[in-house]
């Protein structure tokens, strides 16, 4: 893959998982009574934001009524309200919100992807959908040539990152790092992965992920 314009245009015509794709169609005509003025996206979400960026932030798949509606990752959730949030207090958004994709929202040396790019039910991806879709973070990962700290929210998205680094023989490990909040994975001097907790309403309203904790993930990441 050459360009983002490319990779954007192969991810967004993706067929791959005929479970994703059935459900994210039916979401997108069914609707939910908030949102039925919406013309939902409905279609595989691409990865957005800074091509020249040094850190990566790595989702698990678009909320069903946040991307597979909007068409943009994490635009028009509470997840995604968590996201941008610190992205702003970390000096990497412009604006601590996202609603929609013509918001006016930029990120700054920051690009946001996920792991799984339809929204699956449950946000249960399987293994083979993650796998169909691995291809796409690779190409995104060989496309990002300024990379140098990869945020991974949630143990699948660590876990799939590891993989698909290590496909890429961007890192090395005989004994795959276990993800916990906080955790700094120092694979090289020009690359390293943290894991955090997801920011979702699982993860935040039962307090297991404060906005402190979240945070402080991005300070440090900037500081590195």
């Amino acid at each position: 893959m050459k360009t983002f314009s490319e990779l954007t245009t192969k991810i967004i015509e993706c067929t791959r998982c005929t479970r994703l794709r059935r459900w994210c169609k039916n979401i997108a005509e069914k609707k939910v009574k908030r949102y039925h003025n919406w013309t939902y996206w409905g279609k595989p979400v691409p990865g957005f934001g800074d091509p020249k960026a040094e850190i990566i932030v790595i989702g698990l798949a678009p909320g069903a009524h946040g991307a597979n509606r909007t068409g943009r990752l994490f635009t028009g959730d509470r997840s995604g309200d968590w996201l941008f949030r610190a992205l702003y207090k970390a000096g990497l958004a412009n604006k601590p919100n996202s609603i929609s994709p013509t918001d006016g929202l930029r990120v700054t040396n920051c690009f946001i992807t996920a792991v799984c790019r339809c929204a699956p039910p449950q946000n249960k991806p399987t293994p083979q959908e993650l796998r169909n879709c691995s291809e796409y973070l690779k190409e995104e990962l060989q496309l990002l040539t300024r990379k140098k700290t990869l945020i991974c929210l949630g143990k699948v998205a660590f876990d799939t990152t590891l993989e698909c680094c290590k496909e890429l023989q961007l890192i090395s490990y005989t004994k795959r790092p276990r993800f916990h909040h906080g955790v700094i994975v120092p694979f090289t001097n020009t690359l390293k992965i943290i894991g955090s907790y997801h920011p979702s309403q699982q993860n935040t309203f039962t307090g297991r992920l404060t906005e402190v904790m979240f945070d402080n993930i991005f300070k440090v990441a900037t500081q590195m």
